[in-house]
């Protein structure tokens, strides 16, 4: 089926937009997957959920990277007065062209493109109701399949979060926070405006956390158990936001923050994301320790973690051994600790991944992490880190579609955490879906929180590139991690198989040899990740990228 609309040509099959004069223009493919439901649909409003459960179907992705595909989709159809993909304040998106098709129709009704079968269609009004050439339509089979195929994900979804607890699937709780207006101290309208934009984008990053709800500030304040207030400042160089939460019933401040955004380095719908989720990450985090407060406990905990954290900083096998000394000798005294259990498996997890165990030991130290996170999730069903060390745990264990539920619960706990981002890229990436993967690094590096693992997203970013074949675009990638954290030898092993396909074989040595300064003993054999559920996809763009890495000087055995 070719849709066409104001000249334009869609060919689905051959995923090409073709222009009014012939052309084909390039498109990225959840932007021309965007475009094909638009063109699908004319005349009829879909929301951003509709759309984002639609183009990402089962993933956790923020609004940004729809809004992206809407700009990219205005750009490609010359869009620029926004009268072909309207907005309709409060509801959504119209696609506003008349469109036709080439095919015939099917036996069985009109083959559209449709939302997926869980999704509701936004009910149409008088207000928003528009003429619709074409509707959502699908043949009884296709909606037996679709339905069949959502229910076993669901129900597999569900096992696996039953697995860890019965009733880690719970309802929202009753915990309210008010978000007032952000000040301006300057009376600049330019910062009144850009303070009313933050103030929007952490309140509906807010709205996304299960255990809490969000009240209105006109009447929220009064009613809710915390208020969150925050001031904007702008200098030559940086936005500055300052935020303070106090407990209504008190007055008593139970979180401050401040958090800066340079002005040079990023535009301006990056430098609101980034202070709203500057200051979301932080207060979410906060907002998830008051709720999962054990003051016996958290005193003795943090020396202890600081400490083990401390001797890991500087990653080599003694220091690793020394913090794992440190976290088994504070659990001993303190069974129940579930700090320090989360802390021992996160750091159990990382002896796995930088291959400092050994067969038997790897084996051992992958049991003992995985019983401490289920007693911990038994324990606090909604505490941030034990769900980030289950997601990772699940990703270095290959349990990829089981990370990606973790991850994103995660997710519903701190939409703004970057390191559970991360993760789910991982998962992407070794399902062979390395668009999807570099659209969530994208979406961790909007938000850069928290700002210690940036490395990590911008070391993904690269890698999702160079699965794709674009060794030019993940080199500045790889690049931006060296220059955060210099100590991993695999962003140097990747930086030398780019600069290797680019040619650049000189330099492509020299990153080979940093890497195994890093990494000594590493072969073509114990390089790669282990293959178990990975993709047929990934296999086979990771053999691409390991005879480039043997190239570059990596030994063979």
């Amino acid at each position: 089926m070719v849709l066409r609309f104001s000249g334009f040509e869609l060919d689905p099959e051959r995923a090409e937009l073709r222009s009014p004069d012939g052309g084909t223009i390039k498109l990225r493919p959840k932007t021309l997957e965007m475009l094909r439901l638009f063109a699908a649909n004319p005349g009829r409003v879909l929301s951003k959920q509709q759309l984002m459960e639609a183009v990402w179907p089962n993933v956790h992705v923020g609004e940004d990277s729809l809004f992206q595909c809407i700009r990219e989709i205005r750009t490609a159809l010359g869009d620029d007065k926004r009268q072909v993909v309207r907005v309709i304040s409060g509801r959504g998106y119209l696609f506003q062209a008349d469109v036709t098709d080439t095919a015939a129709p099917a036996p069985e009704g009109n083959a559209t493109a449709a939302l997926p079968p869980h999704v509701e269609p936004v009910p149409q009004t008088d207000a928003n109701r528009e003429p619709a050439r074409r509707r959502f339509d699908v043949s009884l089979r296709s909606s037996a399949a679709l339905a069949a195929a959502a229910v076993l994900v669901i129900l597999g979804a569900a096992l696996t979060l039953v697995m860890v607890r019965p009733g880690l699937i719970f309802a929202r709780g009753a915990t309210t926070i008010a978000v007032m207006p952000m000040t301006d101290a300057g009376n600049d309208p330019l910062v009144a405006q850009m303070a009313a934009e933050v103030s929007g984008r952490l309140t509906d990053g807010l709205a996304k956390i299960e255990n809490i709800r969000v009240l209105a500030p006109e009447t929220g304040a009064a009613k809710a158990d915390f208020v969150v207030k925050g001031e904007l400042q702008k200098s030559e160089q940086a936005w500055t936001i300052r935020t303070r939460m106090t407990e209504a019933a008190t007055g008593e401040v139970k979180w401050t923050a401040s958090y800066s955004v340079d002005l040079t380095d990023t535009d301006l719908p990056m430098q609101q994301s980034r202070l709203a989720a500057g200051v979301g990450h932080a207060l979410a985090v906060r907002v998830n320790e008051l709720l999962n407060a054990d003051a016996s406990s958290a005193a003795k905990s943090k020396v202890v973690i600081e400490q083990a954290t401390a001797h890991i900083k500087q990653t080599s096998p003694e220091r690793f051994q020394a913090a794992q000394a440190m976290l088994e000798k504070a659990l001993a005294e303190d069974p129940d600790n579930v700090e320090v259990q989360v802390a021992l498996a996160a750091l159990l997890m990382r002896g796995v991944q930088m291959v400092w165990l050994s067969g038997p030991e790897r084996e051992a130290a992958e049991i003992k992490a995985e019983a401490m996170l289920q007693q911990t999730l038994r324990a606090k069903p909604n505490y941030i880190p034990a769900h980030e060390a289950y997601c990772r745990f699940l990703n270095a264990t290959n349990q990829f579609r089981a990370s990606l539920v973790a991850c994103a619960k995660a997710l519903s706990f701190d939409p703004w955490n970057g390191i559970a981002l991360y993760h789910v890229g991982l998962a992407q990436i070794q399902t062979g879906r390395f668009e999807d993967a570099l659209a969530t690094f994208m979406q961790a590096e909007r938000f850069d929180t928290p700002q210690v693992s940036r490395w990590t997203w911008k070391i993904g970013a690269g890698w999702a590139n160079m699965l794709m074949g674009r060794a030019e675009d993940a080199v500045p990638w790889l690049l931006k991690s060296i220059a955060i954290t210099s100590a991993s030898g695999r962003t140097h092993m990747l930086l030398a198989a780019a600069y290797q396909q680019l040619g650049r074989t000189e330099e492509a040595r020299a990153a080979m040899q940093k890497g195994m300064e890093l990494r000594p003993g590493s072969t073509y054999r114990n390089v790669p990740t282990p293959k178990k559920n990975s993709s047929p996809v990934y296999i086979e763009a990771t053999e691409r990228i390991m005879q480039l890495m043997v190239a570059a000087g990596l030994p063979a055995s």
